[in-house]
């Protein structure tokens, strides 16, 4: 009995959404790592407020040096909208942003979407006020992921 209640308790934490004290949200995904951020860019760009600035792809990069890394792809995107309401008293807040979205394959071949949190920014760099900011920055994002992994 005990065994099956741990079970039942790991395949939840498993597929539930995690926020970690690194600040990182990471979610499963059902799809490819490459499929996955094509969903996910797709989600984006349907939303009309955002823009995707550059895709990563860390295998693809890894195989031009002669290494090998589990698949794994990054997705820097935004709206600009935290800009200005973030950088003017936290300049060095900009090293994170735009957003990024990374989805990677683990070592037993499952793929998961990982993120920052606004909360993770206030802490880094103490952001002060701006609380509805950066609560909507992890809402966007959130939605935007959650859409992707459908």
């Amino acid at each position: 009995m005990k065994c099956l209640i741990f079970a039942v308790a790991m395949t939840f934490i498993v597929i539930t959404p995690t926020a970690a004290a690194d600040g990182l949200v990471t979610r499963p995904s059902k799809y490819s790592v490459a499929e996955t951020i094509d969903r996910f860019e797709s989600t984006v760009r349907s939303a009309g407020d955002f823009q995707i600035f550059a895709r990563v792809d860390f295998q693809a990069f890894a195989a031009t040096q002669g290494g090998k890394v589990r698949p794994s792809q990054l997705s820097i995107f935004g709206g600009g909208r935290a800009l200005q309401p973030l950088l003017p008293a936290t300049p060095k807040a900009a090293i994170d942003l735009p957003l990024k979205v990374l989805a990677w394959e683990d070592e037993n071949g499952n793929v998961w979407v990982t993120y920052n949190t606004g909360e993770y920014l206030k802490d880094r760099h103490p952001i002060k006020g701006n609380d509805d900011v950066l609560r909507r920055m992890t809402d966007v994002t959130e939605s935007l992921v959650k859409k992707a992994v459908e």
